[in-house]
């Protein structure tokens, strides 16, 4: 018996035969796509972080700073204006966009309160925006 060829196969078989093979087609070129569209988002995601990143971890050096000034002010009896100078060093060490009279000191019943409000502006080439940071602190004096 003879073995059947391309040739003697039924019209059908080669019009399902070419449907298979288009059809894979695309779902090679979809892959493609989604693989750029997944390298697109992740290549903004890491500008959007390289921008962003560094502005948070320089509020949170300046809070814990802010903080540790905030309990030894008390045992140590600063003035306002020597906490304010000690925040502003501080400021101007973490290049933070703030003016000293952006810092403000309080004393209350319970000890010193430390308070900076400043805004960033921030460029992501195609977007412009201002972060803004209101970061606060108290030390509380218990011998009161």
């Amino acid at each position: 018996m003879a073995s059947r060829t391309d040739a003697a196969r039924p019209l059908g078989y080669a019009l399902v035969n070419w449907k298979l093979q288009s059809s894979q087609r695309l779902q090679k070129g979809e892959g493609r796509l989604k693989g750029l569209l997944y390298l697109a988002f992740l290549i903004v995601a890491v500008f959007v972080a390289f921008k962003l990143v560094p502005l948070y971890v320089a509020d949170y050096q300046l809070k814990d700073k802010m903080t540790e000034q905030a309990k030894f002010a008390i045992v140590n009896r600063y003035t306002e204006d020597q906490i304010k100078d000690n925040i502003y060093h501080t400021i101007q060490d973490l290049d933070i966009p703030a003016k000293r009279d952006d810092v403000k000191v309080a004393n209350t019943n319970h000890g010193i309160e430390i308070s900076v409000t400043y805004t960033v502006p921030v460029d992501f080439l195609v977007y412009k925006t201002d972060v803004n940071f209101a970061t606060s602190s108290e030390g509380r004096d218990y011998m009161k």
